[in-house]
Parts: structure tokens; sequence; C-alpha cells
């Protein structure tokens, strides 16, 4: 920590172009930051245009491509991204290096998996590798006890980003069908941006040397030979693991404090929560921008599932003074609807726990809730747009996987970007985007909590206590 605060010391003294406002000025000291223009911001709003953008991206970019996500599906539109990765590997050769990182619980489910699909390119081509991270916390007789889908609730790979050359995605939504046709979620691409790429290549690099390498035989191997996740004993994974991965952040702070940034109006910080390494930092960082939030400030918070962890909801309540403005998923529009086994009792749960927010919320009302609903889509938006006193739009967002709730803090790998800018061309889109996903919310309140078909069933009441821990 000694060595972060020093680092980030040199960074704020290189900084003569600090267009932070006083109240977000702090963050130079939590986070690695790189300052562009904001016409290198876009904003993409729907799951095609995403689905699009990564094909053309795929079968144009031509020295490296890194994608992170949970898992890749197994449809039609997944092989084509399949084959658009295999078709632009074969014309650029040893030229194009592609990296992919995914969850090994979530991309072994079944027959035809992420693995399967994933095949043909690593036994075709050389300079492409597929790692599979395997959370440290599932080994020993709970790695054979539990059962496939429930082996995926110790931890998982979370972080959704995609790059391309010096171009970088960052997202809520993974390679599967639903997140290219009817899922809803956030996309925001950041153009030509050397070092952001830089970074973020060298990070999914990182990973993956901490994880499982995927040979062309669909066997797993440890990424780093001495250090498995679950043969090596656990504090020697744990911390050679945070050793290698927070360090690199460490390193890329230093690399920032080096090098002047002196031109642009938008500044960007990549942000990490990795608790099986006990980096905490994503969930830190968040803490206090909700606290640092002025008087007269609006905050819209959105979530695909409202589960809050108890100091997110302290801090919303109690140690913030903004005004907030929550955005969850319908009943009907969450991915767990209908859904097998306890995993079904989740929509039920969550309305649960929004109703128990809401009646604490009521108290000090700077609070408004809302669930999106839209026939045939699913919900699974995530993120925040933060609009000070006296303006009408946003200029600080902050995007990436986290759901902030307990998983999220406590269990999965996650990336979020914190994006501030002075640009009013990019603050009008974040806008658009905020009321691009907010036109479809239906308010929430006790009252709606309180309809029969809202209440949860028995049985769901009675695991309570568990759903909250996810």
């Amino acid at each position: 920590m000694r060595q972060l605060v020093s680092a980030l010391e040199k960074s704020i003294e290189m900084h003569s172009n600090n267009i932070l406002p006083p109240y977000l000025s702090w963050i130079h000291n939590a986070a690695v930051g790189f300052l562009l223009r904001g016409e290198q911001i876009s904003v993409l709003f729907k799951p095609e245009e995403f689905y699009t953008t990564l094909l053309d991206r795929c079968r144009s970019a031509k020295h490296r491509i890194a994608l992170a996500s949970l898992y890749l599906g197994t449809g039609p539109l997944e092989e084509q991204l399949v084959q658009a990765l295999d078709g632009r590997l074969a014309e650029r050769g040893g030229d194009l290096q592609v990296s992919i990182l995914l969850d090994a619980m979530r991309s072994s489910r079944g027959s035809t998996n992420s693995r399967t699909m994933l095949l043909p390119l690593l036994r075709s081509h050389p300079n492409c590798q597929v790692s599979l991270f395997h959370t440290p916390r599932l080994r020993g007789l709970l790695r054979f006890i539990l059962p496939t889908r429930y082996n995926e609730l110790v931890g998982l790979q979370h972080m959704k980003l995609y790059l391309f050359d010096n171009d970088v995605i960052i997202s809520g939504a993974n390679l599967s069908h639903d997140y290219f046709t009817n899922r809803q979620d956030r996309y925001i691409v950041i153009s030509e941006c050397p070092s952001l790429a830089d970074f973020y290549f060298g990070l999914v690099e990182r990973l993956s040397a901490v994880s499982m390498s995927l040979d062309e035989g669909n066997t797993l191997t440890a990424g780093t030979p001495h250090l498995h996740p679950y043969l090596s004993a656990l504090q020697t994974y744990e911390s050679e693991a945070r050793d290698s991965v927070w360090g690199y952040y460490l390193q890329a702070v230093d690399k920032a404090a080096q090098q002047s940034q002196d031109t642009g109006d938008t500044w960007v910080f990549p942000l990490l929560g990795l608790p099986p390494l006990a980096v905490n930092q994503d969930s830190t960082v968040t803490r206090r921008i909700l606290e640092s939030a002025e008087t007269g400030s609006t905050v819209h918070l959105a979530t695909g599932y409202f589960n809050l962890t108890d100091e997110y909801s302290a801090t919303i309540l109690h140690n913030s003074r903004a005004c907030f403005r929550l955005l969850m998923a319908h009943p009907t529009a969450n991915g767990f609807l209908a859904a097998r086994g306890l995993a079904g009792g989740i929509p039920g749960a969550y309305t649960r726990f929004a109703a128990m927010f809401l009646e604490r919320a009521e108290q000090c009302d700077r609070v408004a809730m809302w669930e999106y609903q839209r026939p045939g889509w699913t919900y699974h938006a995530k993120g925040l747009w933060l609009t000070p006193p006296g303006h009408d739009r946003p200029n600080f967002t902050l995007i990436g996987s986290s759901n902030f709730g307990a998983r999220s803090v406590q269990r999965d790998l996650e990336n979020q970007m914190a994006i501030f800018t002075n640009n009013k061309g990019l603050q009008e889109v974040l806008l658009s985007e905020q009321q691009h996903l907010y036109q479809l919310g239906t308010p929430f309140s006790l009252e709606v909590a309180t309809l029969p078909e809202r209440r949860p069933a028995l049985w769901v009441l009675a695991f309570m206590w568990f759903f909250k821990s996810y």
C-alpha cells in the first residue's frame, strides 16, 4: 500500500491538467488514470450493436485481441464470432496475438461448452491462448461435492472487457446469444488509446498466468507450473497470484507517474475487484464515490440484480448527500425467471431485498426506485451516472461487471472503469445512455412489493439468508 501511495503522489505531480473537481480529486490517490479526449469514447445502445462491433473488430484487428468474459455461448452467433477469429488469425499469421480469458467452471458446463467452441482455434493457431480462471476457494472435498452450476457459487471470473489493437470495450455483457440479441446491457468503446490498451492487455496476460491453460486436447494445466489454483497451498497461491496481478497494477501506476498527461478533457480510471486475491479496490472506490457526491447532485445507479451489500446500502442511506435514482430488473426481465432449483427463487428474493431497502429509504426521501420492464427482453445493465448540482447532464460514470452485491464484493473477479469528463458531447451521450435505460422503468414502491403476485414464495423467504450472500 505504501508503494501505491508513493507512486500515486508522483502521478498527481505529473498531472498538470487536473480537470477533476475537488470532490473527486482524491481518485488520483486510489487508481491509475489515463487522460484522453472525450471524442475517443463512444457508447453503444443495443445488443446487436455490441455483437456487430465485436464481429467487425475481430475481422479487422491487426496485432492483438484480448477477450475477457464469464463464458462464450455455443449457438450460431457465437460460432460466427469464433469463425471471425479463425479467419483473421489465418490472414495475419504470427502478426496477430489472441488471448481469451473465461471462467473455468462456467465454461465447462455440458458436453458442448465454451472450451469445445474454442478448440478449433487452439488446434490451428499457436498464437491463440485460452485461459480459464479457477477460483482458489473451490478445492479439496468441496470441489468434488458441489455439482455443476452450484460450484459456480464459490467464485467466478466475472470481468467483461474486449480489446482490439488500441481500442477497448468495457461492458457488463458476456459473449452469448442473449447478450447479442435481447438482453440489455451497457457498452462503452474507447478508441485509439494505446496506453490504456497496453494496460488491459497486460492485465489479461497476468490473470491468464494464474489461471488454467486450455490445450488443443481440451486439457487444463496450470498457466504457471508451480502455481495451481486448487492443488497448490491456498496461502501460497493467493499470495503469489496477488503479487503478480496487483503488482502489475502498481507497475502501471509507476509508469503513468513517469508520463506527462497534459492534454485532454476526460479521465478514465480502471478499477479492480479481486476478492480471492484480497484486492478490494473497486468496492472501496465505489463507496467513496457515493460518499463524495455533493448535496444537490443526482446519482442514477443501475443493477441487473438488486442485492446491495450492507455497506453500499448504508452509504446510500446514511453517508451520502446525493439523491439516488435506482434501476433494477423487473421479475419478468430477470434472467433467472423460471430457472430450475434455487435459482428460480432469485427474482422473488430480489423483490424482497428491494422492498426492505425501500422501507429504510423512505426515512430519508432522497431515494426512488424503478424496475426495467420490456416484453421479450431481460435486463443486465449496471453502473452509475453522477450529475453534479446545477447541471442537467452527468459528467461521471462507472461501467463494468460489478452488480454491487455480495458476489461482486466478496467472491468474483470484477473490472469497472470510472470515467470523468468535461466534454459536453460525451456528457450528452452519457445522458442519452442513462435515459435509454430509465425510460423503460416503471416505479417500484412498497405498494407494488405487497401485490399478491409480487410476494415471494414461503420457501424463498426461508432461504433469504442464502440469497443475500450472492
